[in-house]
């Protein structure tokens, strides 16, 4: 939440310069307050597990949040029950038509990194959300593979496949202190990943427009901010529990499938011992941050959103 302090403050400027959130008496007298507007489009395989790791960040902050889960209209899950999704989903396809519009949209990834975005069953669809959510939503966030496929689509950025797969707790270093998304961050910090493709840090500098908010020299981009289509891409897992890791690895071990330990994950990398979390707070201050800078700019009334200036 932000501080109203007088603009003639230095504190004002010096305080603003740091990244925190600082507005005018002016500005905070001509506030409006109402719920923010969040949709997920879930495109995870355990839907139940994904909902509730993102609900349980967007729902940390004082604000009220209205979450709308949503699905691709076609493609049908095999993992999680029908009555699930019939009960609490909307397809695409609908939420389209309703003219409805969000304040933020969040847009999971999916276990297909293998897979060229073109030979994604639904990538027509998920490209139609896309370009949906730059008149329909005023902040979107795309994870892993969503976020890997919106810098693709939006910047034509390109996925790349890793010798091995990226899998454990790495090391991240906070490459701009005075972003309003970093507020609050260490220099360095952990952060889960789980994936078998990478952006390249060298293709998304050459793309005009984008800016890298957190890296490491061992996973390489992790953070990136496109403000031209007002959304932010994030390639690794703040948003797993302590234990999502260790049910990736027994997963694949179990299926006899090759993986290495996780990296930096469990105490002396010794699977049999109970790893801990050291990436929740961080994770709470990112998406707190993001639900925060959507509240300071979106419009009181979600009808204006993409018909006006913002």
């Amino acid at each position: 939440m932000p501080i109203t302090l007088p603009a003639t403050l230095p504190a004002f400027e010096v305080l603003r310069s740091e990244g925190v959130m600082v507005i005018s008496p002016d500005r905070a007298e001509h506030q409006d307050i109402r719920p923010l507007h969040i949709g997920l489009l879930n495109l995870m395989p355990k839907k139940i597990q994904t909902e509730n790791q993102f609900a349980r960040l967007i729902g940390a902050t004082p604000l009220q949040i209205n979450l709308s889960l949503i699905r691709m209209s076609e493609h049908q899950t095999k993992n999680t029950a029908a009555e699930h999704m019939e009960a609490f989903y909307r397809p695409f396809a609908e939420v389209e038509a309703s003219g409805e519009k969000f304040d933020g949209l969040i847009i999971t990834g999916a276990p297909i990194e293998h897979l060229e975005f073109e030979d994604v069953s639904y990538w027509q669809e998920l490209r139609r959300v896309m370009d949906w959510t730059q008149s329909h939503v005023f902040s979107t966030f795309g994870v892993c593979w969503g976020g890997m496929a919106m810098i693709n689509h939006f910047h034509g950025v390109a996925k790349h496949m890793l010798p091995a797969k990226a899998f454990g707790c790495f090391p991240q270093t906070n490459m701009a202190p005075t972003s309003p998304y970093l507020r609050g961050f260490s220099d360095e910090f952990v952060i889960p990943v789980s994936r078998w493709t990478e952006m390249r840090q060298a293709e998304i500098d050459g793309a005009p427009g984008l800016r890298t908010l957190i890296g490491s020299p061992d996973t390489g981009p992790c953070l990136v901010e496109d403000p031209g289509h007002r959304a932010l891409y994030i390639f690794n897992h703040f948003e797993y529990d302590s234990g999502t890791l260790k049910q990736e690895y027994d997963r694949d071990v179990s299926a006899g499938t090759p993986i290495n330990v996780p990296m930096n994950y469990y105490p002396g990398n010794d699977p049999s011992r109970t790893p801990s979390n050291r990436w929740r707070s961080h994770a709470h201050l990112l998406y707190g941050n993001w639900i925060n800078e959507i509240y300071q700019g979106t419009p009181f009334d979600r009808a204006e959103i993409g018909s006006v200036d913002l």
